[in-house]
Formats: structure tokens, C-alpha cells, sequence
């Protein structure tokens, strides 16, 4: 049996920035994350709104962070089994390794959207039809893609949508789509940038004002409007059937390229988790007991929550809650 203080579940930002935390607290900590590498979804993201901050330098301080204060980390890790034993929890993970902890913290963060699963936006079918993840790879040149003449983002894929049952907002959707286009516009400037909303919500520090500086020096146009239909032309484009609500006009719509803002969603570990130990929430998010004042805290006593795994946040929110956690879990410890 391997004893810790706190065994944190998620190696992203939530679960790296609290783990180093803690250690700086004299905490004994272990990460276990499912996949090769800590630092979920930051891997996915070139640069981050609103300041255009490279995702790499806030990963790479998370990753120095968690080295030079001694966490353990079990990558290519699930989890098995959750159970509690006396005052501790007991975990065993998908290598049949048992570890022994007074706290455990989920951060197990969350999923991109399926854009598959709206079959009428055609992405999987034509190649011209994409994500804003493969967006940001286009955008960091990880990936080579031919200057376009036209793109069009559309708004709230896989958010505020019965058809797909997630109602919710996912939040971060309308200044990623804000910060995107101007990268598009930037790296080229002769592309024309459209961007089909339901609502834009602006409200973060900074987000209004990048939103008028899209329009205003960058000439992006923005519709409101909800896309209905994506068909392929005979010449290689793609055709975008909408209505502008604000003028109660059918609009037609020939691009070379279509950016599909895809939502958050919990993820399968966060989902699997939070029904094991009878946490799960709307969603299938893990419930927080009390979101006014003990929102990293659960029904269960000794189990922490931090980040995504619990609802929609940016990273800096992910960030301050995750900081939060650490506190709430090193007074649990020393009470």
C-alpha cells in the first residue's frame, strides 16, 4: 500500500496547480492521470485568450512546478476502485497498485464536444468542415493548411442544445471564436472572417474590448444567427444555410473553410467517478456541496473537487479554484 496525504485524480492545470500547492503545504501528493502526459486540454491550445498568452509557458511552469516540488506522478493510469477504510480512501488503479490517502481531489476536467454528433454541420464528412481544436493547430502551424478566401465560425456546437441534451452554456465558446478569427486575420490578412452566433457573451475581464477590437480593426463580421444546414458545392467549398435574426433574413453563404466552436462537456472519467461514489451532478458533473461556500468540498467526507470536473471554467478560474482546493484540502489535513 502506497500512503499519501492527498491522491489527485487529473493531471491538468486543475490538478497540476493544486498538487504543487500542496507540496509547498508538506503534503505528500500523487497525480494519476489516464493518459501519456499531465496537462490536459493545455496540450490542445497554442495561445490563450483574452492576452494571446502561449498555452506552452503556462504548461511548462505547471510541469516545473510539479517537479521541483516533488509530486509523484502515475501517467497511462486509471482508476479501478474508490472505497473508504477508516479515515482514509483507498484507490486501486488499472495497474492492481492499491494507494492509501486521508483526501482525495477529482480534477478530472472535461471533454470536447463530438462535432460528429451534429450530423447537419458534416464535419468527419467534408474536409473542409473542422473544429476550433483543429483550428489552434492550423493556427500554431503544427499543421499546414492552404491560404482560405472565406472562413466561417459558428457558435455553441454541442452547447444550448436539446438535440444533443446539453442546455448548458459551455462559456468559453464566444472569446475563443473572438480570438481565433483575429489569428485567422492575422496570419492572413486578406481572408474574410465571418462568425455566426446565438448570443455573445463577453463577460470576462478584457473580452468586450477584444470583441470591438475584432470588428473594428480587424473587420470581422458577426451574424446573428443559428446555421441550419452545411452542403458541399461542386467546386470544393462548402454552402451555409442560415437566418439573420436581428434583420429576419434567410441567408446563403458559400467558404472555404467552417470552424465549428465545440463546447465542453464532462469528461468519461469524471462521469465514471462521480457515479461510483453517487457525486454526480447535472451533466454528469461532479457536485460540489455547496457552491457559495464549499464548493470544492462533496457530500463525502475527505473527497475534493476542483476545475472542470465540476462545471464550465476558463483557465484562470480552473486556476484560482484549483489554488482553492489546496487550501480547503491542507486545513482538512491539519484540522
Amino acid at each position: 500500500m502506497n500512503n499519501f496525504d492527498t491522491i489527485i485524480i487529473g493531471g491538468g492545470p486543475a490538478g497540476m496547480e493544486a498538487a504543487a500547492r500542496l507540496s509547498k503545504f508538506d503534503k505528500k501528493v500523487l497525480i494519476i492521470e489516464k493518459d501519456s502526459n499531465i496537462g490536459g486540454k493545455l496540450l490542445l491550445w497554442d495561445r490563450l485568450f483574452p492576452d494571446f498568452a502561449s498555452s506552452e509557458e503556462l504548461l511548462n511552469q505547471l510541469l516545473e512546478n510539479v517537479k521541483t516540488n516533488n509530486v509523484e506522478v502515475a501517467i497511462n493510469t486509471d482508476i479501478k476502485n474508490i472505497e473508504k477504510d477508516g479515515n482514509n480512501w483507498i484507490i486501486e488503479d488499472s495497474n492492481n497498485i492499491k494507494h492509501s490517502a486521508r483526501t482525495v481531489l477529482i480534477s478530472t476536467g472535461f471533454d470536447v464536444f463530438d462535432a460528429s454528433r451534429k450530423e447537419e454541420y458534416g464535419y468527419g464528412i467534408y474536409p473542409n468542415v473542422i473544429t476550433s481544436v483543429d483550428l489552434e493547430k492550423i493556427l500554431s502551424k503544427e499543421v499546414e493548411h492552404a491560404e482560405p478566401k472565406k472562413v466561417v465560425f459558428i457558435q455553441c456546437v454541442g452547447s444550448r442544445d436539446e438535440k444533443v441534451g446539453n442546455h448548458f452554456c459551455s462559456k468559453n465558446c464566444c472569446i475563443c471564436a473572438v480570438k481565433q478569427a483575429i489569428e485567422v486575420k492575422e496570419m492572413y490578412p486578406e481572408t474574410e472572417v465571418y462568425c455566426f452566433y446565438m448570443d455573445l457573451r463577453m463577460f470576462g475581464e478584457s473580452y468586450e474590448e477584444l470583441y470591438r477590437t475584432a470588428q473594428q480593426e480587424h473587420g470581422i463580421t458577426f451574424i446573428r444567427g443559428r446555421v441550419s444546414e452545411i452542403s458541399p458545392t461542386f467546386d470544393g467549398q462548402v454552402q451555409i444555410k442560415a437566418e439573420d435574426t436581428l434583420l429576419s433574413r434567410p441567408i446563403r453563404l458559400t467558404t472555404d473553410l467552417v470552424v465549428l466552436m465545440v463546447g465542453m462537456e464532462a469528461s468519461e472519467g469524471t462521469a465514471k467517478i462521480g457515479k461510483q461514489l453517487n457525486i454526480n451532478g447535472n451533466y454528469n458533473y461532479i457536485k460540489s456541496k455547496n457552491q457559495h461556500i464549499a464548493d470544492n468540498l462533496t457530500a463525502l467526507d475527505g473527497i475534493f473537487v476542483a476545475g472542470t470536473s465540476k462545471r464550465q471554467m476558463s483557465i484562470p478560474e480552473t486556476m484560482k479554484d484549483a489554488a482553492t482546493a489546496a487550501l480547503e484540502i491542507n486545513n482538512y489535513l491539519n484540522s
